[in-house]
């Protein structure tokens, strides 16, 4: 019948899980961080989150007739960072690097989940976004930075 593709833990052998605390994030900037970074220090809530993708185009003609075609779309990639964490002078470390040649740099990262299996590689990205600032609470609160990517590839280990 074949296996459980999906269902197996590749990491413990055991039913894969849900979890996101043992997830791996790495990131290259060509001429900032020419070798991989590896992201660490997420917020409580989440380490990143992603916008829905939008595939295709759709018109309805005032005769009732639908007509769609796909549409190529960035991937915006929200990265949240606890306030104290070491990976926010990355995001800062690339901001400045933007900011004193007045121009981008490109980004590219990957993603391994072992807890599913997956991986993920994201492909010719740009920083976007930044909170400049955490906001202060009875906490300071995580800062975000969003990368968006021309490509994101996934796969199952």
């Amino acid at each position: 019948m074949g296996g459980t593709l999906g269902f197996t833990n590749p990491t413990t052998g055991g039913p894969s899980t849900i979890t996101s605390a043992n997830s791996v994030v790495t990131l290259s900037v060509p001429g900032v961080y020419d070798q991989p970074v590896q992201l660490q220090g997420y917020s409580a809530d989440k380490a990143w989150s992603t916008d829905m993708l939008d595939l295709a185009e759709t018109q309805i003609g005032v005769d009732g007739r639908m007509t769609a075609g796909y549409i190529f779309k960035t991937v915006k990639q929200t990265f949240s960072i606890q306030a104290d964490s070491p990976s926010i002078q990355i995001f800062e470390t690339i901001w400045a690097a933007m900011a004193q040649v007045r121009d981008i740099y490109w980004i590219s990262g990957t993603i391994d989940l072992p807890s599913t299996g997956q991986s993920y590689v994201m492909i010719r990205g740009v920083l976007t976004a930044v909170k400049t600032i955490a906001d202060a609470l009875k906490v300071l609160q995580a800062k975000e930075y969003t990368i968006e990517w021309q490509l994101v590839q996934g796969s199952l280990q």
